[in-house]
C-alpha cells in the first residue's frame, strides 16, 4: 500500500483524510507526491528525510534540494499541448521553490532565488531531488567539490565530483565542504536542464547561491560555472557501488520471471500521443483498485477465493508474479530518440544492463556480480534514448506496484505498467472479516472505507479521466 491511485487505493474525496503509516526499514531522502493525473506538478510533493547513518562524516545537515521546473501556465492548462502536439517547452526551474523571472539586472524580474549560508570550515550535506515533470538536471556549485554519499535510498562509497546527473524521481546526497571564501564570498549554485532531452525557456538561469556568512547574500554571485556537456545520462555505475552488498553472485537461472517490454509511443485515433510497453498503455478507472480485488472477492468476504487481475485487461497493465523469494528481469527498450526515468513502487532493483541500442540477448551482457559490490541499486534508472535498461528485483514484498516513466506527461499517457507480487498473500494481508478481533484488518477496512466515500462521491466512475488516470 503506497497510494498510487487505482493500484493500492481510491483518490481522496474532497474533504475526506486518509492516514499512511509504515515501518520505516530503509533511510535516507526521498520526497512525497500525488499519484493521480498530473497533480503532482501543480505543486502536491515535499521532501521526506528517514534519519539514519551516513557513509561520510558532515557538519550540519542542510536538509532537502528540491529541483522542479516550472510554467507560467499550470500543467492541466498545458494538458492538451503535451498530449497532441508534443512536450510544451517551459518557461522556468525553481530550486526549494524559488528562483527569479527576467534578468539579474532588468527591472521587470521578479521572484527571488534560493539562499543557503555556509561557514568556512565546516561540512553540509545537501539532499538533492529531481521532483520536475519533464527535466533532466546537472546540479553543481561553482568552485565546490561534492562528495556523493547516497542515491535513492541506498547509502555508497562516497566518490567525488563536480557535476551530478540527476534524472525525475531520484535523490543524490552529497557532502559540501565550504573551503572556498579565499575566492569568493557567495557562489552560483546550479540547477542546469538537459536541453538534449528537456525543454526551457530559462535554462542558464535557473540558480540558487551560495552565501559564505550570515543571511542571504548582500550580492550576486560573479563565479562561473564548470565546463558542461549537455548529456541526459545517469551517473556513471562504475562509481554507485553499495556500501553494503549481499554475498550473492546471480546467473541467468535465478530469473524464474523474465519479461521484455518494448517501450513505443503512437497517436489514438482521437490524435493523442500514448506511451505503450509490451504493446499496452496503462489507462485505470479509478472507482475499483487493484488491491480493492482482494478485499471485494477475497476469502471471508464473499466466501471465495479471490480471482487474479485479468492481464488481458490492457488498462490495467498487469504482471502477476505469484512465486516468493524469487527474482524478476525486467528488460525494457525502446527506439525512440528520448530517454526515459523509469522508477519501481515497492521495491530497490539492480541496475544489471544500461545502455545504448536494443538488447540482445546473445551480445549484451548482465551485471550479476553483486557479491563485488559494483552493482547500482535504487528505484529510478535512466533508459537511455535510443537504448536499454534491465532491472532485477526479489519477489519479496506483497503488495501491487506500480512500475513508471517519472516524466509527467508520459506516464499521464499510459507509460506504465503494474506487478502484482505473490497474490495469495495479498489475500491474508487485507482481508481477516472474521478474525479474532472480530472485523476488518485495518488496512483492507480502511481502503474499503476510502473508496465508499469515493464511489458516494462520484456513483458509478461519471467523472472524466483525462490522460491514464494515475
Amino acid at each position: 500500500m503506497d497510494g498510487v491511485v487505482s493500484v493500492t487505493q481510491c483518490p481522496l474525496a474532497p474533504g475526506n483524510v486518509m492516514s499512511y503509516r509504515w515501518r520505516a526499514t530503509q533511510y535516507g531522502t526521498t520526497w512525497y507526491h500525488s499519484h493521480i493525473g498530473l497533480q503532482t506538478w501543480e505543486g502536491v510533493y515535499g521532501g521526506v528525510i528517514i534519519n539514519g547513518p551516513a557513509s561520510s562524516n558532515y557538519d550540519e545537515d542542510k536538509g532537502v534540494i528540491l529541483l522542479s521546473d516550472w510554467d507560467i501556465n499550470t500543467v492541466d492548462q498545458l494538458w492538451t499541448q503535451a498530449q497532441t502536439v508534443g512536450a510544451p517547452q517551459l518557461d522556468n526551474g525553481l530550486i526549494n521553490g524559488h528562483n527569479v523571472f527576467g534578468g539579474d539586472n532588468g527591472s521587470i524580474q521578479t521572484g527571488y532565488r534560493f539562499n543557503v549560508s555556509f561557514v568556512s570550515g565546516a561540512s553540509y550535506r545537501l539532499r538533492v531531488t529531481n521532483v520536475a515533470c519533464d527535466t533532466q538536471f546537472k546540479f553543481s556549485i561553482d568552485h565546490h567539490t561534492l562528495t556523493v554519499i547516497s542515491m535513492d535510498f541506498v547509502p555508497i562509497k562516497p566518490y567525488r565530483t563536480t557535476v551530478i546527473n540527476i534524472s525525475i524521481g531520484q535523490r543524490y546526497d552529497v557532502i559540501v565542504q565550504a573551503d572556498q571564501e579565499s575566492i569568493a564570498n557567495s557562489f552560483w549554485l546550479r540547477a542546469i536542464p538537459q536541453l538534449s532531452c528537456s525543454t526551457n525557456s530559462n535554462a542558464e538561469n535557473i540558480r540558487g547561491i551560495i552565501n559564505y556568512g550570515i543571511g542571504s547574500a548582500t550580492s550576486l554571485p560573479n563565479t562561473t560555472s564548470y565546463t558542461i556537456t549537455d548529456t541526459c545520462e545517469d551517473e556513471p555505475a562504475s562509481k554507485l557501488s553499495p556500501i553494503i552488498s549481499k554475498d550473492l553472485s546471480l546467473t541467468a537461472s535465478d530469473f524464474y520471471y523474465n519479461e521484455d517490454l518494448p517501450a513505443s509511443v503512437a497517436q489514438n485515433e482521437n490524435s493523442v500521443f500514448r506511451w505503450y510497453l509490451n504493446g499496452t498503455s496503462m489507462q485505470v478507472t479509478w472507482y475499483q483498485p487493484t488491491l480493492m480485488d482482494f478485499v471485494d472477492k477475497g476469502q471471508g468476504y464473499y466466501g471465495g477465493a479471490v480471482e487474479p487481475p485479468d492481464p488481458t485487461q490492457p488498462s490495467r497493465a498487469v504482471i502477476s508474479v505469484r512465486k516468493a523469494e524469487t527474482w524478476v528481469l525486467v528488460i525494457i527498450e525502446t527506439t525512440v530518440q528520448a530517454p526515459h526515468p523509469i522508477h519501481l513502487h515497492g521495491h530497490d532493483f539492480l541496475v544489471v544492463a544500461q545502455g545504448s541500442g536494443a538488447w540482445n540477448v546473445d551480445t549484451n551482457t548482465l551485471n550479476l556480480d553483486y557479491a563485488a559490490g559494483s552493482l547500482p541499486k535504487r528505484d529510478t534508472a535512466l533508459l537511455p534514448a535510443l537504448g536499454h535498461l534491465v532491472l532485477a528485483f526479489r519477489t519479496d514484498n506483497p503488495g501491487a506496484w506500480l512500475m513508471h516513466c517519472h516524466i509527467g506527461w508520459h506516464i499521464d499517457q499510459g507509460f506504465a505498467l503494474q506487478f502484482v507480487e505473490r497474490e495469495d498473500e495479498i489475500r491474508g494481508m487485507l482481508n481477516v472479516y472474521g478474525n479474532a478481533l472480530g472485523g476488518w484488518w485495518e488496512y483492507g477496512k480502511a481502503m474499503k472505507e476510502n473508496c465508499d466515500i469515493w464511489n458516494r462521491y462520484d456513483p458509478g466512475g461519471q467523472i472524466l479521466v483525462n490522460g491514464a488516470g494515475i
